[in-house]
């Protein structure tokens, strides 16, 4: 094994932290990448209490685990949202509820805050969502102009540029994991998103290949196209399910549900071509934790996380320092 294998804690939230980094020990994790939600970080707490945000590495130091990112994508999200709707209520503080511009305001701080925290905590990567203004834009109709797309990454850079100020104070950066309902969704809008934030170093990938891989994007393109920006990686399967009646676009069907066009899926049960994808990490030269995010509405979670860290890790392999055949031009 080249790589440390780490369990994103986000769909496990409801587990406390303690509890959590006993079965994931038991699993085979190396190590935990910790959601900012539930009682795994308490981001404000964090940045402004050195003491508490130690004691996040501590309880996994505990048992025998590390930790490399923080994740923030709830807040993450309500950046750049145009609408912030009551469905995103439930990421935001009470006080803030049924009112776009306070989540709006509270999610800005709260990822300013998130940078604070990482330092505080000792990692230098936080992974996590931007939103869009124009995600509702994607099917041209009614009508979209140029115009209104480059409003929206102007707008992006316009929002986050003050929140990537404050990453760059702390040592930190931002992974953006690209991904449907974010500003960048694939190989050209994260080519566009980067060029919004004029290519500045603080801002970056958080890789997950399963979010391309059902909109037929190549995952191993994406890596090639960023070899420099890929400052995290999540290791989560899809499956494209489509059967003649629904199309990729899930006809509103809720993950899980039989016709569904595609699905995510417990590693290796999927479509994604993670051989491939190891292969390139490997040419790039990326040597941090490969992030399993287990999301499989199929398989019961604690069976699907077991299983998919002894995928990772019977995949995962170093890079030669050689070819193989050089041995014969060994002097005898």
């Amino acid at each position: 094994m080249s790589r440390p294998v780490t369990l994103f804690t986000g769909q496990w939230a409801d587990m406390k932290l303690e509890d959590l980094a006993k079965k994931a020990k038991a699993w085979g994790y190396d190590g935990l990448e910790l959601a900012c939600w539930g009682d795994h970080v308490e981001v404000e707490r964090a940045a402004k209490d050195v003491k508490y945000a130690k004691t996040r590495k501590e309880i996994l130091a505990d048992h025998g685990l590390k930790c490399f990112a923080i994740s923030n994508h709830l807040a993450g999200q309500l950046v750049c949202d145009l609408n912030n709707d009551a469905r995103s209520d439930m990421f935001a503080p009470k006080p803030c509820h049924g009112s776009a511009e306070k989540k709006r305001d509270w999610a800005i701080q709260e990822m300013k805050y998130s940078a604070q925290a990482a330092k505080n905590i000792g990692v230098d990567v936080v992974n996590g969502f931007t939103g869009s203004s124009i995600w509702h834009m994607t099917y041209s109709f009614p009508p979209v102009s140029d115009q209104m797309v480059e409003e929206g990454f102007a707008s992006f850079a316009k929002l986050w540029n003050p929140i990537l100020d404050e990453f760059d104070k702390c040592g930190v950066k931002f992974a953006l994991e690209v991904h449907p309902t974010e500003i960048a969704f694939d190989i050209v809008t994260a080519r566009r998103a980067l060029k919004a934030v004029k290519n500045r170093p603080a801002f970056g990938f958080n890789f997950d290949p399963s979010h391309l891989h059902w909109q037929m994007v190549d995952p191993v393109k994406f890596l090639k196209a960023f070899p420099d920006r890929i400052y995290h990686v999540h290791m989560k399967d899809a499956a494209v399910t489509l059967d003649g009646e629904s199309g990729i676009l899930s006809s509103h069907l809720n993950f899980g549900t039989p016709g569904r066009g595609w699905d995510f899926r417990s590693l290796g049960r999927g479509g994604v071509n993670f051989e491939e994808i190891i292969r390139q990490l490997n040419v790039m030269g990326y040597q941090g934790p490969l992030s399993v995010e287990w999301e499989d509405a199929g398989m019961e979670r604690e069976h699907g996380a077991a299983e998919s860290c002894q995928f990772v890790k019977k995949l995962d392999f170093k890079k030669s320092d050689r070819v193989f055949d050089e041995a014969f031009n060994d002097k005898q």
